[in-house]
């Protein structure tokens, strides 16, 4: 006979080392998780350094069995989300849990109790912390590990999340491109002579980022970013300070060749923001407890500078102001980003190219990663549940 799970929150430093730490037990055998740096793991749970935590009000949460720990859950309120989507919704996250149905419904039901009594009628997720951070259940594409700042979970979690009572409420995709596919494909070529034209009967000037003035530069993103995606689901505005803690986490992946800025006749106008995929050289250098991350992020160094061992980038961030949609600024900087990749792609030897997220809502972004022989090839699930009345 087994032990009964015991879910209690976290209550000390070694605690919460403890739940940091657990997907390192969880994945041991997973040959596709990818071990994230600690010290970025330890900044993002850490309620007085990571900035999302200044408008959360939350608790953690380890399931036991005796003394072992068998799951996590995060449950908390994003004030922040709530205000702008007019909502009373409680959130859990960093879930992670054995395929084991009592415990994933502890776990769960822990945190809608919490929630509850701060009154939220509902309980969503995952987000770890907010749409701008990992979020969702890969539900689709587990023979591919996942990339740069994309969350990853066994096929099973879904399941568990189900039996506990959650819906769907909304899907993600995620396209695959290659160099190659968009190289022969007709289509594509007659769309690159489309868009020329119409960038210069439109004022559409894209451009790449300038080095000399990036904190600004990264403040037109943040405008572009909290302006393009408003009305979007789920979205919740960057704050100054999230913007600031974004721009120093991206120093570690920022590559000025995947990044664009457009204008429309002078106008700041929508920017794209791509990023080498570091997870291919983390699965290499396998950071984990006990090992110095000075040399985890010599191996990382060396992968990427020296002996480079990416062949594909991701493009998580993109927007466009809601005055200049339908113009086909997007499919400009599609194209510029494309044209450029066929010159410096080969010698970074970047190959492919990941397109994430889309809404299963957003049929524009859905046609225009079409049109560029894009496929989907991962796709992510938000769950939800209603609160009743206890």
């Amino acid at each position: 006979m087994s032990l009964p799970v015991e879910v209690r929150p976290v209550r000390s430093k070694a605690e919460l080392e403890t739940l940091i730490t657990f997907p390192w037990t969880l994945y041991k055998d997973d040959p596709c998780w990818v071990p994230p740096l600690l010290s970025m793991q330890r900044h993002k749970f850490d309620r007085h350094k990571n900035p999302t935590w200044q408008h959360l009000e939350g608790e953690y949460f380890i399931a036991w069995r005796g003394n072992q720990p068998v799951g996590t859950v995060a449950a908390f309120i994003n004030h922040r989300h709530n205000e702008f989507h007019g909502e009373k919704l409680g959130f859990f996250g960093a879930f992670e849990v054995y395929d084991d149905q009592e415990v994933a419904h502890a776990l769960l039901t822990t945190a809608a109790e919490y929630v509850r009594a701060k009154g939220a009628t509902a309980l969503r997720g995952p987000a770890t912390f907010s749409t701008n951070e990992e979020c969702g259940v890969l539900i689709e594409g587990f023979d591919d590990p996942p990339l740069v700042l994309y969350p990853y979970n066994p096929p099973y979690y879904a399941r568990l999340i189900e039996a506990a009572g959650f819906g769907k409420v909304m899907d993600i995709s995620s396209y695959y491109f290659t160099l190659e596919a968009a190289q022969v494909s007709e289509r594509v070529q007659k769309m690159l002579r489309v868009v020329r034209k119409n960038n210069e009967r439109r004022g559409i000037v894209v451009r790449p980022p300038d080095q000399r003035r990036l904190k600004q530069e990264f403040a037109i993103l943040k405008d572009i970013y909290n302006q393009a995606w408003e009305k979007n689901w789920g979205f919740v505005p960057f704050s100054d300070a999230e913007l600031d803690d974004l721009v120093a986490n991206l120093g570690t992946f920022y590559d000025q060749r995947i990044a664009v800025f457009a204008e429309v006749k002078g106008q700041p106008a929508g920017f794209l923001l791509g990023l080498p995929d570091m997870n291919q050289i983390l699965r290499i250098a396998y950071p984990r407890p006990g090992k110095p991350e000075l040399l985890t992020k010599l191996q990382l160094l060396w992968h990427w500078k020296i002996r480079p061992k990416i062949n594909r980038i991701r493009i998580p961030l993109m927007g466009v102001r809601a005055e200049f949609r339908g113009i086909g600024v997007e499919a400009a900087m599609f194209a510029d980003l494309y044209e450029r990749a066929l010159t410096f792609a080969p010698q970074a030897g970047w190959d492919a190219a990941d397109g994430g997220w889309v809404l299963e809502t957003n049929e524009p972004m859905h046609r225009l990663c079409e049109m560029f022989n894009g496929v989907v090839y991962k796709r992510f699930r938000f769950y939800e549940r209603a609160l009743g009345d206890k």
